[in-house]
């Protein structure tokens, strides 16, 4: 008599998923805690590498508050751009496409050069300080708004003619300013080129106080709504299916994102490819579309990139002025890679 085989047993579903669940959960801490060490790491290497007083001295901790300054510029940078391009690519349903691309970085290099223009190399020292710098942050809000508010509360409100318009202002503002370059003088050319890179060393201790809160209120803000972000991310039209008043919450992810990319940009200067290097990391980190769990990541991310960037270039090849020209460079490369893998913008 032949044997009966044994039925095997039933799968089940609910246990399957859990394991995943947990399994994701445990590897999404795992990566969040390597970038908290690295940061860490990064952060007291900044303040103690090559500093030349003995540790735990006063004059060493002296020495670890000056370079303090550029921890805290890094910190706000990092969360402005993660936080910013994250959420905006969310909203114009790409993951290619950055806040940059409005031309908020080509209305920086505009004023910096009308300034050195029509003033002359004083025209960057009567730019600085704190009231230059609320200038700055204001006429790139108010550029953004009027953008957003023309072009978003119309009869033919689109989100890409929007983002169309935005690459021709912003192109057309850098044409200006490269005219105005070129009409120049060496010496005065010298001046501007040295406010027109990315670098922490443009930003100043006054700026602080009041960008530190024009960045993490508009972050946070961010965060306690991703919630209405992941729907947003399923398209208008599932947005508006599930209830949720999809242009009012653009307006409201826009408006923040422009805070925060002015900040950014008006602290240290443009760094256009920061943002998409980081966003387009953090996915790969964190293996999640919950704006919760991808906030965390991409600031992490941006704070080690900028950090470890400035620790190994300065520390160990010892050159000055050329780590955001690194960070570019890296951040066009993968922008290039991305877009060539993809086919499509």
């Amino acid at each position: 008599m032949a044997e009966t085989l044994a039925a095997p047993p039933p799968v089940d579903d609910r246990s399957s998923r859990s394991l995943g669940t947990r399994r994701a959960r445990r590897r999404y801490w795992a990566v969040l805690s390597v970038l908290i060490l690295l940061a860490a790491g990064f952060a007291f290497g900044l303040l103690a590498w090559d500093n030349p007083m003995p540790f735990g001295t006063s004059g060493f901790w002296r020495i670890a508050e000056l370079r303090a300054t550029n921890i805290v510029v890094m910190a706000i940078v990092a969360i402005c751009q993660a936080t910013a391009t994250v959420s905006f690519q969310t909203v114009a349903n790409n993951r290619i496409v950055t806040p940059s691309i409005m031309g908020f970085e080509s209305l920086y290099v505009a004023v910096q050069t009308s300034a050195v223009y029509f003033l002359g190399a004083a025209g960057v020292i009567a730019l600085q300080g704190l009231p230059q710098f609320l200038l700055q942050i204001a006429l790139m809000v108010a550029f953004a708004l009027a953008l957003y508010g023309w072009l978003l509360s119309g009869r033919y409100a689109n989100l890409q003619i929007m983002l169309l318009i935005g690459i021709i202002i912003g192109g057309g503002l850098g044409s200006i300013a490269t005219f105005m370059q070129r009409l120049l003088t060496p010496s005065e050319f010298d001046v501007l080129a040295a406010r027109l890179f990315g670098n922490i060393s443009n930003a100043h201790t006054e700026y602080l106080p009041v960008a530190i809160p024009l960045c993490l209120v508009p972050a946070a803000l961010l965060w306690l709504n991703a919630r209405r972000l992941n729907i947003v991310s399923l398209g208008r039209e599932a947005s508006i299916g599930l209830g949720l008043n999809h242009r009012a919450e653009l307006m409201k992810v826009l408006f923040l994102v422009s805070v925060l990319m002015a900040v950014s940009t008006a602290l240290v200067g443009p760094m256009t490819f920061l943002g998409f290097l980081v966003a387009t990391l953090a996915y790969q980190f964190a293996d999640s579309y919950d704006h919760r769990l991808v906030f965390p990541v991409a600031a992490l991310t941006c704070f080690v990139v900028l950090s470890g960037a400035y620790f190994i270039i300065r520390n160990v090849f010892y050159a000055h002025g050329v780590v955001s020209i690194v960070i570019e460079l890296v951040g066009g490369a993968v922008f290039l890679f991305v877009i060539l893998r993809k086919g499509r913008l």
